[in-house]
C-alpha cells in the first residue's frame, strides 16, 4: 500500500492441503501451501504509470509458469473493476479457499487520497478466476477516522475460520496489521491487532505452516522485515530478520519456488508508479536474503501492489484462453535490464522503466517486411511505423512501401549472443550487424567483443 504521508506485502497464500508438503515443509494450514498439482501461477494487481496513462485502479491479472517471468492477461486491461464504495481498488488479493473456489480481496481506494478512510474492502467469489461473481463490500471493523489497507487472507485451521489480515491505525496513532475473522467473507467478527511492534507497520503478509513457524512480513521505515510465530494467535509474532529493500520498499511478498528449495521475497518501490524488486532465500527461517538478478524476472507492465496464488496447468491454460495472451511484447536489455527497448522523439534507445507513454515500449514482431522468415518491430502506438536502420541508427519511420524500407526495417533472430535462452536481431541486408545499444541509444553494429555481445542481447517478453 503506497502511503507516502507515513514512515513504514506478499506473494504466496494457497489452499491447504490435507497432508503436509514434503518438499516445501509447508503444513496444510491454508497459506504458505499449494496443491500438489499444481505448476504455475497467476497474479493480480492494479497498474500505475508515471503520468497516468498506464494507470488503472481495476483488478488485473497475469500469469507465469516459474513465478518470476509474467504475461499479462487482457491485454493488460482489467478484468473487472468495483462499482461500489470508492470504485476503484488497491492492492488486490487472491486467495484459493477450503473449498478449491478462489476469493479477491482488495482495498476500497481510488487514487492516492490517502485521507480517505474505509472500515470496507472490496471483494468477489470466483471459481476460476475466469468469472466473478458475488461483488460486495465488506466490513472489517467500527473504528472510526481509520481505514482497511491492503487486505490478505489465510485458514486458520485452530480456529476453523478464515483470518483477513489488513492495516488499520490503533489507538496511539500509528499503524498496525489487523485481523477479523470469517467463514463466508461475507461477515467478519472479532477484529482485533494481530502485529503490533510498537512502531509503524503496513502490508502484513503471512506465510503459514513452514517446518511448524509461521512468517509475517511487513513494511517498516520503507523496508520490508520478518516476523515469526510458531502460533496463529494475534500478539504472538516476534521481529526477527533482517530488512531487506531497494530505496523506499513496501508491499512484501513471499512465494515459494514449486520446482525448487528457493524462496522468493517480492517487493515494491515507494513510489506511486513502482517496480518490483526480488531477493531469495533457500531458509525462511534465516531471515536474510540475497537480491535477484533483474534478469531473472519480470513485473506485469505497469503493475502495482500484488498478490499471488499457485494454480495448476489446466488453470493457467484456461485463463489465457478466456482472457487472451497480450498481442504486443516488450524486449528487455541484458547487460541493463532495468531498461527496455523503446522509441523516443522517433529515435529507437533502451530507458529504465517504468515511463510514459509506456505504449513506446510495445512492440508487434511481425513478419519481416523483406523476409517472412525475419521479424519487423511495429510500434503499437504508431502502427503506420516501424524500426529500421538509417545510417546504421534505429528509427521509427513510416513503411514507404519501398524495398529499400523493407531491408532496412528486417531482422533476423537468432539466439541471444550474450545468452542462448535470450535473443539478437541481425540486420537482414547488413548481414554482419546485430541490434544494440550504444550510449542507450540503438543502431547495427559489427559484434565482436563480450560487451558487444551483452549489448546485442534482449529479452523477448511483456
Amino acid at each position: 500500500m503506497n502511503a507516502s504521508p507515513l514512515p513504514s506485502r506478499r506473494l504466496f497464500l494457497g489452499m491447504a492441503a490435507t497432508v503436509p508438503l514434503a518438499a516445501t515443509g509447508a503444513l496444510a494450514l491454508g497459506a504458505g501451501s499449494a496443491h500438489a498439482a499444481d505448476s504455475a501461477y497467476v497474479m493480480c494487481y492494479f497498474t500505475e504509470s508515471p503520468n497516468g496513462l498506464g494507470t488503472d485502479y481495476g483488478l488485473h491479472l497475469a500469469v507465469s509458469t516459474d513465478g518470476l517471468e509474467w504475461m499479462p492477461l487482457n491485454q493488460n486491461n482489467p478484468v473487472v473493476t468495483p462499482t461500489g464504495g470508492a470504485g476503484g481498488l488497491r492492492d488486490p488479493f487472491v486467495l484459493r479457499k477450503q473449498d478449491g473456489s478462489f476469493v479477491v480481496l482488495a482495498t476500497d481506494l481510488k487514487g492516492t487520497d490517502w485521507t480517505r478512510n474505509s472500515v470496507y474492502i472490496h471483494v468477489w467469489d470466483s471459481a476460476d478466476l475466469r468469472s466473478f461473481t458475488g461483488y460486495r463490500l465488506l466490513k472489517l471493523h467500527d473504528m472510526i477516522g481509520t481505514h482497511s489497507w491492503a487486505p490478505e487472507a489465510f485458514w486458520d485451521a485452530g480456529r476453523g475460520k478464515y483470518g483477513i489480515l489488513y492495516s488499520s491505525v490503533n489507538s496511539s496513532g500509528h499503524n498496525v496489521i489487523m485481523v477479523s475473522y470469517t467463514t463466508d467473507f461475507r461477515t467478519t467478527e472479532s477484529p482485533q491487532v494481530f502485529f503490533d511492534p510498537g512502531y509503524d507497520v503496513i502490508d502484513g503478509n503471512l506465510t503459514v505452516g513452514v517446518n511448524g513457524v509461521n512468517y509475517l512480513y511487513f513494511k517498516k521505515d520503507q523496508t520490508l522485515v520478518g516476523a515469526r510465530s510458531t502460533s496463529l494467535n494475534p500478539g504472538s509474532f516476534t521481529p526477527f530478520s533482517q530488512p531487506a529493500a531497494h530505496g523506499g520498499t513496501e508491499a512484501p511478498t513471499v512465494v515459494k519456488s514449486l520446482t525448487s528449495g528457493t524462496w522468493y521475497l517480492w517487493g515494491d518501490t515507494y513510489t506511486p508508479n513502482g517496480v518490483f524488486y526480488a531477493w531469495q532465500s533457500t531458509d525462511l527461517s534465516s531471515g536474510t536474503w540475497t537480491a535477484l538478478d533483474q534478469r531473472r524476472y519480470t513485473q506485469p507492465l505497469n503493475s502495482k501492489h500484488c498478490g499471488i496464488q499457485p494454480i495448476t496447468a489446466a488453470q493457467y491454460d484456461n485463463l489465457v484462453a478466456k482472457w487472451g495472451a497480450p498481442a504486443w511484447n516488450r524486449l528487455k536489455s541484458y547487460n541493463h535490464p532495468a531498461r527496455y527497448v523503446r522509441h523516443s522523439n522517433y529515435a529507437g534507445r533502451i530507458d529504465a522503466y517504468p515511463f510514459d507513454p509506456y505504449t513506446d515500449s510495445q512492440w508487434k514482431l511481425v513478419p519481416g517486411l523483406a523476409d517472412s522468415s525475419g521479424v519487423s518491430f511495429q510500434s503499437v502506438n504508431f502502427p503506420t511505423r516501424y524500426l529500421r536502420h538509417y545510417n546504421y541508427a534505429l528509427r521509427l519511420d513510416v513503411n514507404d512501401g519501398t524495398s529499400t524500407f523493407a531491408a532496412d526495417a528486417t531482422f533476423y533472430r537468432t539466439a541471444g549472443l550474450a545468452d542462448s535462452s535470450w535473443s539478437s536481431f541481425r540486420s537482414y541486408n547488413n548481414p554482419t550487424r546485430y541490434i544494440r545499444h550504444f550510449d542507450f541509444a540503438l543502431r547495427i553494429d559489427p559484434v565482436s567483443t563480450a560487451t558487444d555481445r551483452q549489448d546485442a542481447t534482449f529479452h523477448v517478453g511483456y
